[in-house]
């Protein structure tokens, strides 16, 4: 009888079971659009290899007395035609099923995962191997031109493959990403040896936040500070805006997507003196305002920003391994139609939290507070319940979501065949995710609501800046549904 691996969810992990609901089954979708018709036998092909690499992926969720755990299996996945709508559920419970899936339409291949299985990252890591698999059995004439290059060079003396683009997952050393590396248990749940801290900390002060980064070096004002559980407490009297809408009649996720071209995004960015992703998180700020009709009594918009934590804690665990970072301004207390004022006031909040010695802080109260004595004692139904209220107290201190996932770079012979790439969420609360390849930077709006007003205020806004923008709408409503394609 084969003994199988196991291993416990990480402290991220554990938060995505806890929270999941039937508007919001943590499943997030990466894309990327090829410059054909995807061949579904090529693209199986593609996925056996890249599988065989990513033990993680073999995985299925068990359920125990005290906690939930991952276990490898001999399941293999198959690629399927989209037949369902963007980010349905995954996890079924007491269900022996693998936590992700393969599914192509017409130019896109989607990799869809449920959360608790691995992070945006992680999943980026398995998309991109997997279109790489995919392109190189599409053009064999292209890894034949490629075999010849290198024998050329390897007979030619000097330095071997001084110019040689082959990614690293090419080469018969790639990293196999495993079930068992656990980064948060690595760098957060047991003490270093002075030596190793003093040596994070140098690394830290010289590094900055990827695709986050600003030169604004502004003190930070002063603000709430987080109880000993990571929960923010808001001040008093100071309620947050909370977006409300009409939910989609099947608990479906309403996405829309924006696309335009990166550089005129990053150089308003850079007219403000303020990080893309902060910029980007102001303008939505602002077109959930006009689309409100002023926010009301409530003026307060709140947003939740993950930080791959990788940046500062090296790992190759395609694991969750990232942190939340809450960022929020008050409508009223300044000068509130300069978007790049508001920007800057959110990156001045945003940079120290996202310093290494400030997430492994915060990182290590909370590992702490899961890993107590009295808590490891309680059976997983009840710390189910206690996640699930810890959770639902955050969410009352949050208006949006984004999560900007930078400019992803593929192999060179891979990236003339792909153009955009995109990144869907379930989503609780409206909120957004950046992708930027191909010169293409596009913004994929996901709502548990019907409405759409918050994301034609933010159309508009870019538009009016000279921002030349595409719009595409899945379709969620009855009426929507039934309209027949020409």
């Amino acid at each position: 009888m084969t003994r199988r691996v196991w291993v416990r969810l990480d402290n991220a992990s554990n938060i995505f079971l806890a929270a999941r609901t039937d508007a919001d089954p943590k499943v997030f979708r990466l894309s990327a659009e090829t410059d054909h018709d995807v061949d579904p036998h090529l693209l199986q092909e593609a996925l056996n290899a890249t599988y065989d690499r990513y033990p993680l992926y073999h995985a299925v969720l068990r359920r125990g007395v005290f906690w939930y755990y991952l276990q490898d299996s001999d399941l293999r996945p198959l690629v399927t035609a989209e037949v369902q709508h963007t980010c349905a559920p995954l996890y079924q419970v007491d269900r022996r099923t693998l936590l992700f899936r393969v599914i192509h339409h017409r130019r896109r291949i989607s990799l869809e995962v449920f959360h608790a299985l691995s992070d945006g990252t992680g999943a980026l890591w398995f998309l991109s191997d997997l279109v790489s698999a995919y392109i190189r059995l599409r053009h064999p004439e292209q890894n034949r031109a490629l075999d010849d290059s290198r024998r050329d060079t390897d007979s030619r003396p000097g330095p071997a493959r001084d110019g040689d683009t082959t990614p690293p997952h090419d080469d018969a050393t790639a990293p196999t990403h495993e079930l068992t590396v656990d980064s948060f248990a690595h760098y957060f749940r047991h003490r270093r040896q002075h030596e190793e801290q003093a040596a994070e900390s140098a690394f830290g002060r010289a590094a900055a936040p990827a695709a986050l980064t600003a030169r604004d070096t502004d003190p930070a004002p002063s603000s709430p500070a987080p109880s000993v559980s990571g929960r923010w407490r808001r001040p008093p009297g100071k309620k947050v805006h909370r977006v409300k809408g009409t939910r989609t009649p099947d608990n479906r996720t309403r996405a829309v997507e924006l696309t335009m071209p990166a550089q005129d995004v990053l150089a308003l960015a850079r007219a403000e003196g303020v990080a893309p992703t902060m910029y980007l998180t102001a303008l939505f700020f602002e077109s959930i305002r006009l689309s409100s009709g002023g926010l009301g009594r409530n003026r307060t918009l709140a947003a939740s920003v993950p930080v791959n934590l990788r940046q500062f804690f090296p790992s190759t665990s395609a694991r969750n391994f990232f942190a939340a970072i809450r960022v929020e301004h008050t409508y009223g207390e300044g000068d509130d139609d300069d978007v790049g004022a508001v920007g800057r006031q959110l990156e001045a909040q945003f940079r120290p939290k996202a310093t290494p010695e400030a997430l492994e802080n915060k990182l290590r109260r909370f590992i702490r507070f899961e890993r107590s004595p009295v808590l490891r004692v309680v059976p997983r139904p009840l710390k189910d319940m206690i996640l699930r209220l810890v959770n639902a107290g955050n969410n009352r201190g949050l208006s949006v979501a984004i999560s900007n996932m930078g400019r992803v770079s593929l192999p060179e012979r891979v990236d003339a065949h792909v153009g955009r790439m995109l990144l869907h969420v379930s989503a609780a609360r409206p909120q957004f995710c950046a992708v930027s390849h191909a010169g293409l930077l596009t913004l994929s709006f996901s709502s548990p609501f019907i409405e759409t007003g918050h994301i034609k205020e933010f159309a508009r806004l870019l538009t009016t800046r000279g921002i030349g923008v595409t719009v595409a709408a899945a379709r969620v409503t009855e009426e929507e549904l039934t309209v027949v394609e020409p």
